[in-house]
């Protein structure tokens, strides 16, 4: 007696669309960035200005005139918007996002080249802003692990330590403009790093890349300045524009004598031409359903 084997069942129920479909993207991304080979130790090294710039906010507070060695002579540590500043405008603080941002981010877009993954992604009812979104909310959530929560922190520590809330009664903008350098590097650097992985298949190639442009930046500048020895050439450098915005933003004197709303114009735009680049390079390969 012959058996009927029945191999295939047609699915009777219906689709069911979420709206923020992105953020399963960002999940499996950001588990996939702790699986990376270095990454865990390049995040350990990355916290520990954050961690000292705690420290020091303990002690400025329970060690009357607590001083450190800053450009070669002793100053008293106080918890103002110049010790925010000092953090977030740092030179370290840049290269530590760089580092992160190579090892998490310069594969995201590049691999699903690579693989073709892309024709899978957009078989789902996920829209190419979607997919966008979730790959920037991947290399956000490790910026502002090292910008927006730091920042938070030195301020609550700083409440605690002190017993009183005299810092936020006397720059009550402090907060804000933690919340907004923060987002502003977020953005930047997380469409720097998905501007270079859609322009290559090779992860390594975009890495060596986003390296030699932010630091190819800084030489030239360098190289001009002490040429011609003007601070409009400052507009060059992506952290001399970084650092203007950064100073402007929490109330100190930028480095440079510019305006610094020309280096956040400056900026502006080229994240502007990364998320023009970013929609027409995933246009071909989109499927339309």
């Amino acid at each position: 007696m012959p058996i009927a084997e029945q191999g295939y069942l047609h699915w009777q129920g219906r689709t069911a669309e979420t709206r923020r479909p992105w953020r399963a993207i960002t999940r499996f991304g950001v588990r996939l960035s702790f699986r990376r080979k270095f990454f865990k130790l390049t995040l350990a090294l990355s916290l520990l200005p954050a961690i000292v710039f705690s420290v020091g906010v303990y002690l400025a507070e329970t060690i009357q005139h607590f001083q450190v060695f800053m450009g070669g002579s002793r100053q008293i540590v106080a918890v103002n918007p110049a010790f925010f500043q000092t953090y977030f405008t740092s030179e370290l603080l840049y290269f530590m996002l760089l580092m992160l941002m190579i090892l998490a981010g310069t594969g995201l877009i590049a691999d699903d080249l690579k693989s073709g993954s892309l024709q899978l992604y957009f078989a789902r009812p996920l829209r190419k802003r979607d997919y966008l979104l979730g790959k920037l909310g991947i290399t956000s959530f490790f910026i502002l692990l090292l910008t927006l929560v730091p920042g938070t922190v030195f301020i609550l520590l700083k409440i605690i330590f002190s017993g009183s809330f005299r810092l936020l009664t006397e720059h009550p903008w402090l907060p804000l403009s933690v919340i907004l350098y923060s987002f502003f590097l977020a953005v930047l650097f997380s469409l720097a790093v998905l501007f270079v992985s859609a322009l290559s298949k090779n992860r390594r190639f975009a890495g060596i890349l986003l390296f030699l442009i932010y630091f190819g930046s800084d030489i030239a500048f360098g190289v001009f300045d002490s040429i011609f020895h003007r601070p409009e050439l400052g507009w060059i450098s992506i952290r001399a524009n970084l650092k203007q915005v950064g100073y402007a933003v929490f109330g100190g004197r930028p480095p440079l004598d510019v305006p610094w709303i020309v280096s956040a114009v400056i900026l502006a735009f080229w994240a502007g031409v990364a998320v023009f680049f970013l929609y027409r390079r995933i246009q071909s390969t989109e499927v339309i359903r």
